[in-house]
């Protein structure tokens, strides 16, 4: 490289970037300046239009995302169906949406610069919005219903949430008002009660729905649990029927004025004396029979009655031993049942809601241990702390740790599909909460699914003991 020339060389590419200093040294002193100066100088000079060119590429990017920042904005106040309005400490409108112009059939330009209270109707309405911006250093304004103007001047009521707005510093720069239409409201008031009715009716269908699954499932046990009594009284009928045929034979012969030999005879021949010894213990076992047999009825007709039955007390002992013999019978299981129950377990509440509970256990037992070589299921309850404590044990191969958190879900099941509805155990636990106890599942240590059923005892009122 030569020597250096008097003039300032030019960034090699590039134009001067603006604003730079121009130093243009005399000649004299030129000559003193080495080439590793100049070299420098062009490197700093270098370095300066690079943090230039960085600087208005940032800026840019800046600009850019303030756009998007802005257009977003934008955007969300444009879709919202809730009218917004913006107004400085004065109360002179400072912006609206979309919203708030539909609903007042007004341009954005006329809104602009005008009093916020001209926009609302009546003068009580214009008074409440000139006392918000006294109030709003002390709380935030909620759910003030105020009449806006609507296109035609007629007042349209919208429930308003007012807030104030404040700069950096915390001074006050104004308020924020949002509202919504109440008609919209009401209506979506209306929506909401009409699709909480809609469920109610829902929920209650799926209850009866699954208690008539239960109650099909217990026909074929019932039916068979009523064999024995029936036959037992029809066994009995037909014999009360030979030994009135046998009466009337001897009576007849007393009237008509037969011999004591003659009556004798016939009484020996008819086994008269036989026959009165019979009657006393064929009419208590019929009386029995028909007894076991009603019984069996009134149980049937308390488990199919309507979910709301009135409470009653009665012996929750009773129901676990009818229910788990009618749903063995029902389903042909080889189940083996151990009981280990108290002589009484009075409980206050619907007989048949809580003997529905029961029935569900019970089946989900004989499905759990079906597939075991000899199924077993353990039922034992006890008194304690005002509960009755009822546990059911299976020996089946248990419960999956990570469904023990679903297992009471609305249609939550393992079984396959056609094979359960995933409601028993649901709606189980509902009837249970609702009698004030709890229903919970593990897994027992050594083997197998445990539920655990708890309920409230029905106490007297007089001594708070159980009767």
């Amino acid at each position: 490289m030569g020597k250096p020339s008097n003039k300032t060389p030019p960034h090699p590419g590039h134009p001067r970037p603006p604003g730079l200093p121009v130093h243009r040294p005399r000649p004299e002193s030129l000559k003193a300046v080495g080439e590793d100066v100049w070299i420098d100088v062009i490197r700093k000079m270098d370095e300066v239009y690079n943090d230039l060119l960085q600087y208005e590429v940032a800026l840019e990017d800046k600009n850019r995302a303030l756009e998007e920042s802005q257009q977003f904005i934008y955007s969300v106040l444009t879709s919202m169906s809730d009218v917004l309005l913006v107004c400085d400490r004065d109360g002179r409108v400072q912006e609206v949406n979309r919203a708030l112009l539909d609903l007042t059939g007004k341009a954005e330009q006329e809104l602009v610069g005008t009093p916020v209270a001209k926009l609302f109707a009546g003068e009580e309405s214009q008074l409440q919005v000139a006392s918000f911006m006294a109030r709003l250093y002390n709380e935030p304004i909620h759910d003030c219903e105020l009449n806006f103007r609507g296109r035609d001047g007629s007042p349209l009521p919208v429930s308003l949430n007012c807030t104030p707005r404040y700069d950096q510093k915390g001074r006050l720069l104004g308020m924020v008002l949002v509202g919504r239409p109440v008609g919209e409201l009401r209506r979506a008031y209306s929506a909401l009660r009409q699709a909480h009715d809609d469920l109610k009716r829902t929920q209650q269908q799926l209850l009866h729905s699954e208690k008539m699954a239960s109650l099909g499932l217990l026909v074929a046990g019932v039916a068979h649990e009523l064999n024995n009594p029936i036959s037992f009284v029809l066994g009995n009928v037909h014999a009360l029927k030979r030994y009135t045929l046998r009466l009337g034979e001897y009576l007849a012969a007393i009237h008509q004025g037969a011999g004591q030999e003659h009556l004798d005879q016939l009484r020996r021949s008819l086994r008269i004396d036989r026959l009165m010894a019979d009657l006393a213990p064929l009419i208590d076992g019929t009386v029995e029979g028909a007894e076991r047999t009603r019984d069996i009825v009134a149980g049937l007709k308390r488990f199919s009655a309507a979910d709301r039955d009135a409470a009653t007390v009665f012996n929750l002992r009773e129901i676990l031993e009818r229910s788990a013999h009618w749903v063995v019978k029902a389903t042909g299981s080889r189940m083996r049942i151990e009981w280990d129950l108290p002589e009484a377990l009075p409980v206050l509440g619907s007989e048949g809601q809580i003997q529905q509970v029961i029935v569900n256990l019970v089946q989900n037992a004989v499905d759990s241990a079906g597939s075991t070589p000899e199924p077993r299921l353990e039922i034992r309850a006890r008194a304690r702390d005002g509960k009755a404590e009822v546990s059911f044990r299976d020996n089946g191969p248990g419960i999956d740790d990570k469904h023990l958190k679903q297992i009471f879900d609305p249609f939550f099941t393992t079984k396959p599909v056609g094979k359960g509805t995933g409601l028993g155990l649901s709606i189980s636990y509902g009837i249970v909460e609702r009698h004030g106890g709890s229903l919970a599942a593990a897994n027992h240590p050594g083997g197998g699914a445990v539920f655990d059923l708890r309920l409230p005892l029905a106490r007297t009122a007089a001594d708070g003991q159980v009767p």
